[in-house]
């Protein structure tokens, strides 16, 4: 089962300005990644490796934060091989990792963009890995840790 806050699509479409039901898709595609990291054993080496070393948490939220939506972008990649995807719907699914960066999210509330607060990426990370994983299609060529 997985668990949504729909308000979260509300906001998406007019907070953030990323409209669409693939913008929505990628949302679900990226927590479904996150489920696929438990699955691997991915969030459990991750969550020791926080609590081994607690200054090193943000950066280690990132990568895994990275690394659902390059899994997002894989699921996207077997939309397109299975001709079910719409004009725009890429756009639209670009449109809201951008649109969701942490630096982007600070700028909108007025704060100064700070990368060590990062939990999720900047605007142009998120993007880039969700085309890693749109483009290549593999598991791995998620690999967000080694990068």
């Amino acid at each position: 089962k997985l668990y949504l806050d729909l308000s979260f699509f509300r906001d998406l479409q007019t907070r953030f300005r990323a409209p669409g039901d693939f913008a929505q898709a990628y949302v679900i595609a990226h927590e479904i990644g996150h489920h696929v990291q438990r699955l691997l054993g991915i969030e459990g080496k991750v969550r020791q490796a926080m609590r081994a070393n607690p200054g090193a948490r943000n950066d280690l939220s990132v990568r895994m934060e990275l690394q659902a939506d390059c899994f997002a972008g894989i699921w996207a990649h077997s939309t397109e091989e299975r001709k079910i995807l719409e004009q725009g719907d890429v756009d639209q699914a670009l449109h809201a990792a951008a649109a969701i960066g942490d630096d982007r999210i600070q700028r909108m509330s007025g704060r100064q963009i700070s990368p060590e607060s990062f939990t999720h990426g900047s605007s142009a990370q998120r993007v880039h890995w969700f085309q890693q994983g749109m483009t290549s299609g593999s598991l791995e060529n998620c690999d967000t840790f080694a990068h």
